[in-house]
């Protein structure tokens, strides 16, 4: 097996309220940990992920790998660097979803899939654990960063979750430049919908494709955010939304427990609360973050017929990444600056 890809940026000074990181803990930093079926990787800042989903070792291009890994660290130092600069959590991971909305080699933003009359309909949401405020936006046509529109949802309207051509036009009427459905075009994605109308099934070589693109983080303060954005399903129904921007489906965070953003079948995590099951296991149950999304995303998203994946962190640094698909694109980066990035279904810690 290979090494997971490692790259180091700089240590993160920590707030006096989480205070400083005695040589123990930075010793135990990158330890995966076995918990209730979980696993916890400890002392992270923020964590990305890109999609459920299995990439067999060597189905990949070099290039499309570089692709790959390249978008996942651009976003963590995106996200990082404005942590380093006293910024808030919700600056993270809003930058961080931008540069992954932006990066083709994803499934939101430019490089979107197409629905079914081959058109590009995005959803995205954004959660601050600190008050519980949240934004979303759904089926938005023309915004090219359609979490950065979620959070003017939270900060400029008094509404949650706005859909369609209104949330284009709130769009405009708050300066965000309008963008045309060309923008969102790969041959990729439709070579992937063409495929999907033969066979109603999207190609093995659409990698990617089903997935929805997150962040989660974690401050000095120890105060949370996440952030969900997607394209959703190749070949979807005009109007289908899924999880992503549903808060407590797709999106959920709380100081008092956990950041999380979920990827996989929306449908069944609308169903499931998935989000919101993990927060509620962790304050109610007093599950461990890596305990309570491991049941959450391996027993009862199966129970009820789908597959997903998760990204879950708590307000002391513990990350788990659970999935009952065979792998989670994922990437995380430390309070020391290193970077982890995960494509490879042999990458990813024992379940």
């Amino acid at each position: 097996m290979r090494p997971m890809r490692r790259r180091n940026f700089g240590m993160l000074t920590v707030g006096t309220a989480a205070g400083l990181m005695t040589t123990q803990a930075q010793a135990n930093a990158q330890t995966a940990t076995p918990g209730g079926g979980g696993t916890v990787i400890r002392d992270v800042v923020m964590a990305v992920h890109g999609g459920a989903g299995s990439i067999p070792r060597g189905s990949l291009t070099p290039d499309r790998e570089k692709g790959f890994r390249d978008g996942l660290e651009q976003a963590l130092r995106a996200g990082f660097e404005l942590l380093r600069q006293g910024r808030s959590g919700l600056d993270a991971v809003e930058a961080a979803v931008n540069v992954l909305e932006d990066n083709e080699n994803f499934n939101a933003g430019k490089g979107a899939v197409f629905n079914t009359d081959a058109e590009h309909e995005l959803d995205a949401s954004i959660m601050n654990g600190k008050d519980l405020k949240s934004g979303a936006v759904a089926g938005v046509h023309n915004t090219k960063n359609p979490i950065t529109l979620a959070r003017m949802v939270m900060e400029r309207s008094p509404h949650v979750l706005m859909a369609g051509k209104g949330a284009d036009i709130f769009a405009l009427r708050n300066g965000v430049a309008y963008t045309t459905q060309d923008y969102f075009f790969t041959q990729r994605r439709w070579d992937a919908l063409i495929a999907a109308k033969g066979t109603q099934a999207a190609t093995t070589a659409d990698i990617g494709g089903t997935g929805t693109v997150g962040a989660v983080v974690v401050t000095g303060a120890r105060d949370v955010a996440a952030a969900t954005s997607t394209g959703g399903l190749t070949n979807k129904l005009v109007g289908r939304v899924g999880d992503s921007p549903y808060v407590g489906a797709g999106t959920y965070a709380n100081n008092r427990t956990v950041a999380i953003s979920c990827t996989g079948t929306g449908e069944v995590f609308i169903r499931g609360l998935a989000a919101y099951d993990i927060s509620a296991l962790m304050e109610y149950a007093r599950l461990a973050v890596q305990d309570a999304a491991a049941r959450v995303i391996t027993e009862k998203i199966p129970a009820l017929g789908a597959t997903g994946g998760a990204i879950a962190l708590d307000p002391r640094g513990n990350l788990a990444t659970p999935h009952s698909t065979d792998g989670l694109i994922n990437g995380y980066i430390t309070r020391r600056g290193e970077v982890v990035t995960r494509l490879y279904n042999d990458e990813t810690p024992p379940r």
